[in-house]
């Protein structure tokens, strides 16, 4: 069984399509029902609504996997707060605690749930952001953090076999992250900010997640993987 946390769209759905190509079975999660139904329905997947930092709720989600999990793909998250300017420190407070529930307890606490069914020689890959290593206000150190557990858990889950990378992506179109797109200008800084001179697609983290996955990626663990085209080395 896969699981693919924030399944519904963008990333997610791609990820979880390429495990379905294959033949696997996979479980997604989403807060947001709807899509996650007609996600589940127009790819061939399972749908577990589920918040991922509640507590509840991934009890039904450890429920939906009594079978054994084989790989985790933590990709639920996102800019959950935008950035504060005026030196409120309440709306500070909030903007940071939202980030770090959205991004790193979303992971810490499904994986956590989810650690006694994974299977020996299992898999862990955590979705984290170029913003880890560029800087993005609360966003970014949350990511950060993830890039930090990331080393923790390998290490802990390491005597069983099972590996847990990070994924670091850039921008990658066709996804939620700027809602309706960038604007024209951010859309210009961030192709130029590629070696390569074109922006990433959902494809490029899901062909990675599933090389991570495989059997010849039994000896990467601990790492983190940048998919930005060489973005983060020219910010």
């Amino acid at each position: 069984m896969i699981v693919v946390t924030g399944g519904a769209t963008g990333l997610g759905r791609e990820v979880a399509q390429k495990f379905i190509r294959h033949g696997a079975h996979v479980v997604i999660t989403g807060r947001r029902r709807e899509p996650l139904l007609r996600t589940a329905d127009e790819i061939g997947a399972q749908a577990v609504p589920c918040d991922n930092a509640s507590a509840e709720d991934l009890a039904g989600l450890t429920d939906a996997c009594a079978d054994g999990v084989e790989v985790l793909v933590n990709n639920a998250g996102g800019n959950a707060a935008p950035p504060v300017a005026n030196g409120d420190l309440t709306a500070t407070a909030e903007a940071w605690q939202a980030n770090f529930t959205a991004n790193v307890l979303t992971d810490v606490l499904t994986t956590t749930a989810l650690e006694p069914l994974l299977v020996d020689d299992g898999r862990v890959i955590n979705v984290g952001s170029i913003a880890a290593d560029s800087g993005s206000g609360s966003y970014g150190p949350a990511k950060a953090a993830v890039q930090s557990w990331t080393v923790d858990l390998a290490r802990r889950l390491g005597p069983r076999r099972v590996t847990v990378n990070s994924i670091t992506p850039g921008y990658i179109s066709e996804t939620e992250f700027f809602g309706d797109g960038p604007s024209e200008a951010k859309y210009a800084s961030l192709l130029a900010a590629t070696m390569t001179k074109r922006v990433g697609v959902p494809s490029d983290i899901a062909e990675l997640v599933f090389f991570l996955a495989s059997d010849a990626a039994g000896h990467v663990t601990g790492q983190t993987l940048h998919v930005n085209g060489g973005a983060q080395t020219t910010r």
